[in-house]
């Protein structure tokens, strides 16, 4: 029998009155059983969480970082077991998992070290106008309250850290709510921030189901939102709460761009390589894996035979054997979307080269071209191991297909060439561009976000604690310059 995983709230472990299972999307087992938080346990949580928000604000910076590093410590020590608890709950590949247990790992360190030099103060003269003469500006920054963490399924570990770690780093208080297909690995966390000293209140973590989020998105007391999910989600919070702060993550439908001057065989055949890899890594459910392949003319020829033998050499099985590189989808229902996408693609004729077929919450590697533009998979984010290869005359042709789309969240473009580099950070609308190389490459450190549908705001954890948190100026009067 499963025991049951209990909550985190204020600091402490509870249960509730109700649980549910979490189960494998690779064969259906029960991998946990998690308690439900009452609504009077939310309020608890939410109530101590702004109670203590003052402070927590003026916890010492040593007290923060230590407790960041601790975590970051204790998940190299449970690497292994963490891994395999992600694997399990989200059928990604354990090799995978391995992986993003050390992006967390990076990310609580990260924020152990800006904790230590974040908000120092700035200071500015003031006597560069006759009536500033004696006066001395000083800004620091301060958070914003609590924030409402809301972190997705698809890296069920790296993206609860990316909601905890900033806020704690930057002494805001915060409730996390992790995805109901994947709580467990978020819990985990609640286990090694408790090993810490940080105070009661200062972080709950509350299973909550969708349906009853609305209100806590609409509780006063939280005025900061940071939300990595669905786009129809995301600006539905945003919508509903207009005087908070909302940083959203939202998607997209990643494009890796093939130029003519990456042309060697050598070349071909690394583009295909990492194509194929971050096409079908996670399986497919990176908001940045690539979806769409736009190829110059001149090697478009050579590439895409390249990229199908390269798909179809990605190993599909049991996400708990090391050698697979593409397990299930999170749901039987996310499979049925994707193939009801590529369904409709190919019977608006689009041609299937490879891949294309649904097994259970499994979808097999899949390769697209001539697909319309209308398609769905065409304008919206697939989130399953599919791509579309299209053909494109020269740079000016290619930039203006990765802009033809709602979203704008990275892209890559393989080319050797500085000049077109600087073009591309240029007329590119995304918030990141990755040159000789797929647009899912993401440093934990660096600003992550999109233009357009993608979403607003930065993740990052420097970034993320300048969201949480804002400035306030100090006049100091009479003084002796």
């Amino acid at each position: 029998m499963t025991s049951t995983t209990a909550f985190w709230l204020a600091g402490r472990q509870a249960t509730g009155e109700t649980t549910f299972d979490v189960t494998s999307p690779w064969d259906g087992r029960t991998v946990g059983t998690v308690s439900v938080p009452t609504d009077a346990q939310i309020e608890d949580a939410v109530s101590a969480a702004h109670a203590v928000r003052e402070d927590f604000a003026a916890t010492p910076a040593h007290v923060r970082a230590a407790a960041l590093d601790h975590v970051s410590r204790r998940l190299v020590e449970r690497t292994e077991e963490i891994a395999r608890l992600i694997s399990a709950e989200n059928g990604k590949p354990v090799k995978w998992a391995r992986g993003e247990v050390g992006r967390a790992v990076s990310v609580f360190r990260f924020a152990a070290e800006e904790a230590r030099r974040f908000n120092g103060g700035e200071a500015q003269r003031l006597d560069t106008d006759a009536g500033g003469q004696g006066r001395l500006a000083f800004t620091r920054r301060f958070p914003k309250g609590v924030v409402l963490g809301i972190a997705p399924f698809n890296f069920p570990l790296n993206l609860c850290a990316h909601k905890i770690a900033p806020a704690i780093a930057a002494g805001a208080p915060i409730i996390l709510k992790p995805a109901p297909a994947t709580p467990l690995s978020g819990l985990i966390l609640g286990e090694l921030l408790a090993e810490t000293e940080l105070p009661a209140g200062a972080w709950s973590i509350l299973p909550v189901p969708n349906d009853r989020m609305p209100a806590l998105v609409q509780d006063e007391r939280l005025p900061v939102i940071s939300f990595t999910g669905s786009e129809t989600v995301g600006y539905a919070i945003m919508d509903s709460v207009p005087r908070k702060h909302c940083t959203l993550e939202l998607g997209g439908n990643g494009a890796a761009v093939v130029l003519a001057d990456f042309s060697s065989d050598e070349d071909l055949d690394r583009a295909a390589q990492r194509i194929a890899t971050f096409s079908n890594y996670q399986g497919g459910q990176s908001c940045i894996s690539v979806q769409r392949v736009i190829a110059d003319a001149s090697v478009y020829d050579r590439l895409l035979p390249r990229i199908v033998a390269a798909v179809e050499a990605q190993v599909t099985g049991d996400p708990n054997d090391d050698a697979t590189d593409v397990g299930p989808l999170v749901s039987e229902a996310a499979a049925q979307r994707v193939e009801s996408w590529v369904d409709e693609a190919v019977a608006a004729g689009a041609k299937l080269l490879t891949g294309g077929k649904r097994d259970g919450a499994s979808y097999a590697p899949t390769v697209l071209t001539d697909v319309p533009a209308e398609a769905t998979i065409s304008c919206e984010e697939v989130f399953g191991p599919v791509l579309t290869v299209r053909k494109v005359d020269g740079e000016a042709e290619a930039f203006a297909a990765v802009n033809d789309s709602k979203y704008g969240l990275q892209a890559g473009v393989f080319t050797h060439d500085l000049g077109i580099a600087f073009r591309a950070h240029r007329a590119l609308e995304v918030g990141g561009v990755v040159i000789g190389d797929v647009p899912s490459y993401r440093a934990d450190q660096m600003p992550y976000g999109g233009a357009k549908q993608s979403g607003v705001g930065r993740e990052g954890v420097k970034f993320a604690m300048d969201d949480y948190t804002y400035e306030r100026v100090m006049v100091l009067t009479g003084l002796a310059l």
